[in-house]
């Protein structure tokens, strides 16, 4: 995996800078709700490694789709990151900023977003090399206000903003200069995929990418 992953990864999120989470332990839904978030305009996707079954759903959407970049979230430690990568994982976030997770990342060029909701912690992600990280959970963690401080202090850094961002608010973090784009569990309500309803995940994309247009007019 090379740096242009990150390329990629970039010229993807300029276009749409919206980062849909998808929860799924069969890999046949994660897939259908895959296709549903493409079919709107979302291509950079994180699967979070939150069902047993979860890998296995990455694994399967970066198999059976093509022109969407396929990450894994939540990941928590070294040994949950190389089954990642062993499932073919295009990029990597966490919740928090663990030094061995990141640090291996950026030898290996592989993408990656480590939370960081304090000062400290964006300055330790700083001092490591990265230049974007998660902002997590966002809200809670101070919201635009709290971006904006940081963004004065670190002008190289660039933000991710997840946790308790949805349409109300996309537009406001979105305007924020620092901000490369947003993550969300929004886009993909756990009812519309046990009903089946991907028509739904498709206009929830839609009006999200229509959103971050007019944050970023």
């Amino acid at each position: 995996m090379t740096g242009n992953i990150q390329q990629i990864i970039e010229a993807r999120l300029n276009r749409a800078p919206v980062v849909p989470l998808i929860e799924a332990s069969d890999p046949a839904v994660a897939i259908k709700t895959a296709q549903a978030l493409q079919k709107g305009g979302l291509e950079v996707i994180e699967v979070v490694l939150r069902t047993d079954a979860a890998l296995d759903c990455l694994e399967a959407i970066i198999a059976e789709t093509e022109g969407i970049t396929v990450g894994a979230g939540t990941v928590l430690d070294m040994d949950q990151l190389q089954a990642s990568m062993e499932k073919g994982a295009q990029f990597i976030v966490s919740p928090g900023l663990v030094d061995e997770v990141a640090q291996h990342c950026l030898s290996q060029d592989v993408p990656v977003y480590a939370g960081t909701m304090t000062a400290g912690e964006v300055q330790r992600a700083y001092a490591m090399g990265l230049r974007t990280v998660k902002f997590f959970p966002a809200k809670l963690a101070g919201g635009v206000p709290m971006l904006k401080t940081l963004s004065s202090v670190f002008r190289e850094m660039r933000f991710m903003p997840t946790g308790d961002v949805s349409a109300d608010n996309l537009g406001e973090f979105l305007a924020v200069p620092s901000v490369i784009a947003c993550g969300g569990s929004w886009l993909t309500p756990k009812a519309a995929i046990e009903a089946g309803d991907y028509n739904l995940i498709t206009n929830l994309a839609r009006e999200a990418v229509s959103l971050a247009n007019d944050a970023r007019a």
